[in-house]
């Protein structure tokens, strides 16, 4: 009894470290993957999601599925889920699919960001009333960042005398679009150093 229990964890030690050489391959390279398919299509449906491509998603799931073993089809229906509530921006069931999954649910911040995503950029199948919302509030959105870097440009150069309107505007964009290279920069470094982690752990 005691070497099968040995045998079981020395077999999922194995398969997360496979896991873990797969998620460094190219998708052409998973795509091609033939003695771990199962695991393959699952990264592959895993990616889809992060580029909210839900179709691709479920497809690659659906394979994933189909090709592997029957202890291992919980587990990939369970990725699945929270796979396609990330794709469909459903943050409260991506939140409990991860935490079904076993793995820490995204902080409040992340679903926040992910519920503001849906409404800027609404998955497919939405009503035509909401695409045209998201992309007024967006607009909105843009204009506010605008008013705001204008407000900062302007403010920074009163003590010597002041910018005209269009030299002020276009300040304003640049620094906008330095703050946002920023914030996206920073924020891969943090996704980098949590799927570090995740590998380690």
């Amino acid at each position: 009894m005691a070497q099968k229990a040995r045998q079981v964890k020395l077999s999922q030690k194995s398969a997360a470290a496979e896991m873990q050489a797969l998620e460094q391959r190219s998708d052409e390279e998973l795509e091609r993957e033939t003695k771990y398919k199962s695991a393959a299509l699952s990264i592959l449906g895993a990616r889809a999601a992060e580029r909210y491509d839900a179709a691709a998603s479920r497809d690659y799931f659906r394979r994933a599925i189909a090709a592997a073993r029957p202890q291992e089809r919980m587990q990939i229906r369970r990725m699945a889920d929270a796979s396609l509530a990330l794709a469909e921006r459903r943050p409260d069931d991506l939140k409990a699919a991860v935490e079904r999954l076993g793995q820490e649910a995204p902080s409040s911040r992340q679903l926040l960001l992910l519920r503001l995503t849906g409404v800027l950029s609404p998955p497919p199948g939405s009503s035509v009333w909401r695409k045209i919302s998201g992309v007024l509030i967006g607009v909105l959105l843009v204009v506010a960042i605008l008013a705001i870097g204008f407000g900062i440009v302007t403010l920074i150069s009163l003590p010597f005398g002041g910018l005209a309107v269009a030299p002020s505007l276009v300040a304003a964009l640049v620094l906008v679009a330095l703050v946002l290279g920023i914030l996206i920069l920073l924020g891969r470094r943090r996704q980098a150093k949590a799927r570090a982690a995740a590998q380690r752990g």
